[in-house]
């Protein structure tokens, strides 16, 4: 039984994004050349530039890919609760779980502003990770008083500290305490 041209379409295209991935993630945007990413997928240059306008378009959408597993995670792993502490906590928990995945964290906090521009990462992110953090603040702030005049921002400033907690983690420090810090910003927010 033959592939569909759809098919083979969407298997090169994921092959073009894994092997770019993993060469993002070994050398670095900047150490990494076309030719490595057609040689490691397996294709012509000729079905790189048909999937992609040049290397920073494969970039962004392997960014997009690693941002939308991110909040998938944070999704699965969120409880459902009336409580939006507990919503939040565990939620905090699906993200440093998915951004534990190896070169994660370097392509989106790192690589991701470098190459894209701080905006546009920005951007990735608030279409994904961010949009559940708002969902959760937001409900805490409606179930501790109703403030939600400053959730954007709140948001926002949350969810640095959240990316700073998960380079630190990969660097080496101590989840657990990055965790318990956290849940001492949530409860600050919540009096």
């Amino acid at each position: 039984m033959s592939r569909s041209n759809k098919d083979r379409t969407e298997a090169t295209r994921t092959a073009l994004l894994d092997a770019a991935r993993r060469l993002f993630v070994e050398k670095g945007y900047a150490q990494t050349a076309t030719p490595d990413i057609v040689a490691a997928a397996g294709v012509t240059r000729g079905a790189l530039y048909h999937h992609f306008e040049d290397k920073k378009a494969l970039f962004l959408a392997v960014a997009e890919r690693e941002a939308a597993a991110v909040a998938a995670e944070i999704e699965t792993t969120a409880t459902p609760s009336t409580d939006a502490r507990m919503a939040l906590l565990s939620g905090a928990r699906g993200y440093f779980d998915a951004m534990a995945a190896n070169g994660r964290t370097r392509l989106l906090l790192l690589e991701a502003p470098a190459v894209l521009g701080a905006n546009a990462a920005a951007a990735i992110d608030r279409d994904n990770a961010e949009r559940s953090l708002h969902a959760g603040l937001s409900a805490l702030l409606r179930q501790h008083g109703g403030r939600d005049a400053l959730d954007r921002e709140l948001t926002a400033l949350l969810s640095a500290a959240f990316d700073r907690a998960a380079m630190e983690i990969a660097a080496g420090a101590d989840r657990k305490a990055y965790e318990a810090a956290l849940a001492e910003l949530i409860d600050g927010l919540a009096r």
